[in-house]
């Protein structure tokens, strides 16, 4: 304990000591800075106050001077902890309170202009802010825990404050701002009537029958849209993580990639390649009119439409789930009822699939909520047929601009998410899953019974040769002159986009699109491994620590993934753009957004997989004497590498497919990938944002490949012991 606090203190002394208090323009990567540090734009915590004359900033200093002393106490000394925790309670205040303060415009509360004269003028914090920031939340994590607080372990306490404190800043603040728009009106006056007019809005809640047709609200259509995609993605996933796991399928590994490729496509693309093949004009349907005199038709656009393509989506999300909670299964409980007799589908249905509830539970509630906050396939195909995302969508960027009926409808958005989280816990209960214990486990994976063996081919296979032949269309329209028009084939957009040249100084990518890809894949690269350890030591102390508040905060994770991604780029730049933390027009924006935009997948793909691993494991390691980060580190984290999988893979690609999320994020200096396809979609060169698609395509299946590779698998049951070869004597 001690060296952690002098760890932290030490932190948080060069916080004020040493590193720029302030946000450093252009950057602080950037060494040009160093030739005018000390100055009023580079200069430290001290440096501000004595030398700038920035007196607010001093009482933060104090806190911090105040807890020093701590570092030399003894452990069984209980001023210790106390010191700790109510100087890192003060600091952080004290920090707050100067920050939301005072802007770059002066004084931020209604008044203090009035009492004081204009007041100071300060920008955006820097390093030397979030250094000692971090130190004192870790100061009071340190005294909480001397205090007995989690049994007094410092990195459990450390881990559930720090996640906190980040869901905090990065979720429920910019959600905040935005949310607090819907009970304003245009002159920015609270008006509660304003809101509950919106709220109650009959475009929203309607039920009207009109010329023989069920015609319902937006807020309906959305519900039922997204039971529909949360009930089909299970069931697909479900299928595919079948055969992956407990089949002797010969293409199982082609059945694999087809099941994960629409996830590392970006949103529009699928709904263009629905529209190539079964539109009025598209290949599917021409067939069907020359072959049987099927009449052309529009009955892709509207529900139909939406619901195929996020099936499409989505399915790869409950797949990385339920793989990883069939794989957890112990096949010695599938023998054990096989011993007592049970027919294979007998075991199947009383044993196996009472156990992949968690699992089963956790891929519904992620479709569902996926499905109410994407806006991109409706854009495309919805037609009449109109849902929450887009309305919010054309509420924020539309002619008729109304920030306050965006929150109204976002409000909504969250109300079905909290309902659907409910009702996930209701059907789980308080029942035990726990398949992974201690003991060692021979059994091998019972096979499935027949009859679902073949029900899951036909499902799977139908839809991965759907899958492949949307692919196939997608590639072939990159090659084209002007898809739809022109079907030559040719090299043009991939020329425009990608081409590179030899130079006397070396090789020059000329293309267009290169500037966009390298940096999407910086972005992409930061911000997955981040997403991953945040999301699992997320789930980790859901799923095995008790702490107050803990299902409000197991809500708060899945905030920003409930909420269309159009709302989380608007709440970003209002809550970003202005100090005390400014964000805008950075690549750290981006990388943040992603993180906890992101973060819930693998928060319940850790907590699904969690559920089935017995907490004896983790006690054991506390008994042998192991504290909680040598127990994550050596216990927990092998066990948790198809969680680790789903979460990598996943924050990765939709870091390199996100559209709605960054579109009003990115600057000249950092542009992604989706955001030039949009460019040219917008500009109609839809044969270079068809091969600019193609070409991420190709460079996320590289990726997916390699994380797989270097987390490795998850191994349970019994395994094949090589046999060494006789050795025959020489006569």
């Amino acid at each position: 304990m001690t060296r952690f606090i002098r760890l932290w203190l030490a932190i948080g002394w060069a916080g004020m000591l040493l590193l720029p208090w302030y946000a450093i323009d252009p950057s602080f990567w950037d060494p040009r800075w160093l030739s005018r540090y000390p100055d009023g734009g580079t200069a430290s915590l001290l440096l501000q106050v004595l030398a700038q004359g920035r007196w607010w900033l001093a009482p933060a200093a104090l806190a911090l001077i105040a807890a020093t002393p701590a570092a030399f106490l003894g452990t069984d000394d209980p001023r210790r902890a106390r010191l700790l925790l109510w100087a890192g309670i003060a600091g952080m205040a004290l920090l707050a309170a100067e920050g939301f303060a005072i802007d770059h415009r002066g004084w931020t509360l209604p008044g203090m202009s009035d009492l004081l004269g204009p007041g100071p003028k300060q920008p955006g914090m820097g390093y030397g802010a979030l250094a000692l920031s971090l130190s004192f939340l870790m100061l009071v994590s340190l005294g909480l825990a001397g205090r007995g607080v989690c049994r007094g372990d410092a990195f459990t306490v450390g881990s559930v404050a720090l996640v906190i404190a980040l869901v905090g800043v990065f979720v429920f603040w910019p959600i905040a701002t935005i949310l607090l728009s819907a009970v304003r009106d245009n002159a920015g006056n609270l008006a509660f009537g304003v809101f509950f007019e919106k709220f109650l809005d009959k475009s929203t809640w309607g039920l009207d029958c009109l010329y023989s047709q069920l015609r319902c609200g937006v807020a309906w259509n959305t519900l039922f849209l997204a039971v529909i995609v949360g009930a089909g993605s299970t069931l697909l996933g479900l299928a595919f993580a079948l055969i992956a796991t407990r089949t002797a399928f010969r293409f199982k590994g082609l059945l694999k990639v087809m099941s994960v490729l629409p996830i590392i496509t970006p949103p529009f693309v699928i709904g263009l390649a629905i529209i190539l093949l079964f539109g009025r004009s598209g290949a599917i349907t021409a067939l069907l009119y020359e072959w049987f005199g099927i009449p052309r038709s529009r009955w892709i656009y509207g529900l139909q439409g939406v619901a195929l393509a996020q099936l499409l989506a989505f399915t790869p999300i409950a797949f990385l789930v339920l793989i990883g909670v069939v794989q957890g299964i112990a096949p010695s409980l599938e023998e054990a009822s096989q011993t007592l007799r049970a027919r294979g589908w007998k075991t199947f249905n009383t044993v196996t699939l009472p156990l992949m509830r968690p699992g089963i539970a956790n891929a519904f509630l992620l479709g569902f909520v996926e499905s109410m906050a994407d806006f991109g396939n409706p854009l495309v195909l919805a037609g009449n047929y109109e849902v929450l995302a887009t309305k919010i969508f054309f509420a924020v960027v539309g002619a008729a601009h109304d920030q306050g009926r965006a929150a109204v409808l976002a409000i909504i958005l969250l109300g079905f998410t909290l309902a659907a989280f409910y009702a996930q816990h209701m059907w789980l209960g308080k029942k035990s899953y726990t398949t992974v214990t201690g003991k060692g486990d021979a059994g091998l994976p019972v096979p499935l019974p027949r009859g679902l063996r073949w029900l899951c081919y036909g499902v799977a296979i139908p839809w991965s040769l759907l899958t492949a032949l949307m692919y196939v269309t997608i590639v072939l329209a990159s090659f084209m002159v002007a898809v739809g028009r022109d079907h030559t084939l040719t090299l043009q957009h991939y020329q425009t986009g990608f081409s590179v040249e030899w130079t006397p100084h070396g090789l020059l990518f000329s293309g267009s699109a290169w500037n966009s890809l390298w940096t999407t894949l910086q972005i992409s690269a930061v911000s997955a491994p981040l997403t991953a350890v945040i999301g699992l030591l997320t789930a980790y102390l859901l799923a095995r620590q008790k702490f107050a508040g803990q299902r409000a905060f197991e809500f708060g994770t899945m905030l920003s993934f409930a909420i269309p991604g159009t709302v989380i780029g608007v709440s970003y730049i209002l809550a970003f753009n202005v100090p005390p933390i400014e964000l805008t027009g950075t690549g750290v924006i981006l990388v943040i957004c992603f993180i906890f935009r992101n973060m819930p997948v693998g928060v319940r793909a850790g907590i699904a997989t969690l559920s089935q691993i017995d907490k004896s494991l983790d006690e054991a390691s506390t008994t042998l004497g192991a504290r909680s980060f040598t127990t994550v580190r050596r216990v927990v984290l092998p066990l948790l590498r198809p969680a680790m999988v789903s979460a990598l893979v996943y924050s990765f690609v939709r870091a390199m497919t996100a559209v709605s999320a960054i579109i009003f994020l990115v600057s000249a200096q950092y542009n992604m990938a989706t955001a030039y396809i949009v460019g040219r979609v917008e500009a109609g060169e839809y044969g270079l944002a068809i091969a600019y698609s193609t070409v991420l395509i190709v460079v996320m299946l590289a990726a997916i490949l390699f994380i797989q590779l270097l987390v490795g698998e998850r191994r349970l049951g019994r395994r094949p012991v090589p046999v060494a070869a006789p050795v025959i004597a020489a006569g």
